[in-house]
């Protein structure tokens, strides 16, 4: 009887939770609860979306390289959704289809577009996550019901389906489309342009990736998502459509400091007459421009990916409620903005050797992405990108090196018949012993290994040196020990590591060198 009445009253006390969320999510409050633009109830709700967000995620979408043909089945499974409307609205240069989503119902029209960049793909995967969100039933309802009652949405996603392909900016042709809004060369542009004007928009989101090495104003915190409220004139001057625009990404700000705090910035705002997003702010769609940038230990993007999800969420149920009208622009405005400053790695006070001399200064090493494979796959390549006096920049990984001397990576002089005896390699003996690479009789295919040293052929060179552009294989050395290696960008820490894979968990990939 006891067990009977405590699962009553467990079962009474989750009917009354789930009566205060629901009045929470939904846009009639009554007095003493939060309004709809308030930050607890703007808290409130993502927090739900934040805790619930595995039930939605597109679980096929799970790295940033997928194609057109991985995201047309997703697409036409969305069609047979009673509530949702596929259109199919022409295609790219290379013939492939461009669609658009359609789901609610309300008088405020929201466009959204994605990988206008073919090399921009955050936002593509977040936007399957919203519409799996959208077209669920369950507890969610009435939160559904308050936004798609009160406006509809327009989604395109992968604008440039071709450049998806190659995994690079531009058209197929060589356009990058967001600066072809005024002379519209491309067919992926005219698309865009016709599907604002048919539309008619309030909003627009305009869905884009930027580079990793922004951080959010003067701090080491790199840049997770980038705003901005585009110029639509030289003036930068702030008119009821850009104000809107500005409001909103307020509202997001505060939100996404619940998750990623000190990771939001704003774009530069500098007047660009050829973007689509200055001119579709022009036409008179406020535009929110979201910028993918980067995060430790998300190099596939996973959870930025989710912080768009809660964006996009966040922004619908604000658009529909009016709820961003509680914000200013002044909350805008001091959002910090974004610095190139963050790199790879920097080491702090290294001393580094040149003729007979030897200066103390520091150094940075990047590593960027070289495509494969018809651009469905990468490797890391790592150079040397900034030496003196670096104290205005930031590392992902900060070494200080002070009492440490540079020297370039050696290469063990025995040659290996093949790539199997690597093997039997006592990988972090050669560490220490200041070695970076290896040779072997026949290099297998390709320029980049899963081996932790470099590969060479017999007479091939290791490249390094500690100027600007060279590849990135050092060793730091304290006294006569090594403390620290680089290899290929990837930070090696000899000095601490227990074991080899202690010390080679860090290395992303090798390169050969035939």
């Amino acid at each position: 009887m006891m067990n009977r009445l405590r699962s009553n009253s467990f079962r009474l006390l989750c009917l009354s939770l789930s009566t205060l969320f629901i009045l929470a999510m939904t846009n009639d409050t009554s007095a003493g609860e939060p309004s709809p633009g308030s930050d607890d109830a703007s808290i409130s709700f993502s927090r739900s979306l934040y805790d619930t967000y595995d039930n939605y995620r597109e679980p096929s979408l799970n790295h940033r390289r997928f194609k057109h043909k991985d995201i047309v089945p997703l697409i036409r499974a969305l069609e047979s959704h009673p509530d949702v409307t596929l259109y199919q609205e022409g295609y790219s240069t290379e013939g492939r289809e461009i669609f658009r989503l359609t789901i609610g119902s309300g008088d405020i029209p929201v466009l959204l577009w994605s990988q206008m960049h073919g090399n921009e793909p955050t936002a593509t995967m977040a936007l399957f996550d919203v519409f799996r969100f959208l077209t669920a039933d369950d507890e969610f309802n009435e939160v559904r019901a308050g936004i798609l009652e009160n406006i509809t949405i327009h989604a395109v996603p992968m604008l440039n389906p071709d450049g998806a392909e190659r995994y690079q900016r531009r058209t197929a042709f060589g356009i990058d489309m967001n600066r072809d809004a005024l002379q519209l060369q491309a067919p992926e542009s005219r698309i865009l342009k016709r599907l604002r004007d048919e539309t008619g928009a309030e909003f627009g989101f305009n869905l884009h990736d930027q580079s990793i090495r922004y951080s959010a104003g003067d701090t080491p915190k790199s840049t997770v998502i980038a705003f901005l409220a585009p110029a639509f004139d030289e003036e930068r001057s702030i008119n009821p459509v850009r104000e809107r625009s500005m409001l909103l990404i307020a509202q997001l700000d505060r939100m996404l400091q619940e998750y990623i705090p000190g990771h939001v910035a704003t774009f530069s705002d500098t007047f660009e007459p050829r973007a689509f997003g200055d001119n579709i702010q022009k036409w008179g769609t406020s535009t929110i421009l979201v910028e993918s940038g980067g995060l430790k230990g998300d190099p596939e993007k996973q959870y930025i990916r989710k912080m768009n999800y809660l964006l996009l969420l966040e922004s619908f149920r604000s658009i529909a409620g009016g709820g961003y009208r509680e914000y200013t622009v002044e909350q805008y405005e001091a959002i910090p903005p974004n610095r190139l400053r963050l790199h790879s790695v920097i080491f702090r006070n290294l001393t580094v050797p040149f003729r007979e001399y030897e200066f103390q200064m520091d150094l940075a090493v990047n590593r960027t992405e070289v495509n494969t494979n018809g651009a469905t796959d990468f490797y890391k390549r790592g150079t040397v990108s900034e030496v003196g006096d670096l104290s205005v920049f930031n590392g992902f990984e900060e070494v200080d090196a002070t009492g440490l001397r540079v020297d370039s990576g050696m290469v063990y002089p025995d040659i290996f018949a093949t790539e199997t005896e690597l093997e039997r390699v006592d990988v972090l003996a050669l560490l220490r012993a200041g070695y970076t690479a290896v040779r072997v009789e026949e290099p297998s295919e390709g320029r980049h290994t899963d081996f932790p040293l470099n590969i060479l052929g017999p007479t091939a060179r290791q490249p390094s040196g500690f100027k600007i552009g060279h590849s990135a294989n050092l060793v730091l050395w304290r006294d006569e020990q090594v403390a620290y290696a680089v290899i290929n960008g990837f930070l090696v820490d000899v000095a601490g590591a227990r074991s080899a894979g202690d010390a080679l968990e860090n290395v992303g990939n090798a390169l050969i060198y035939r």
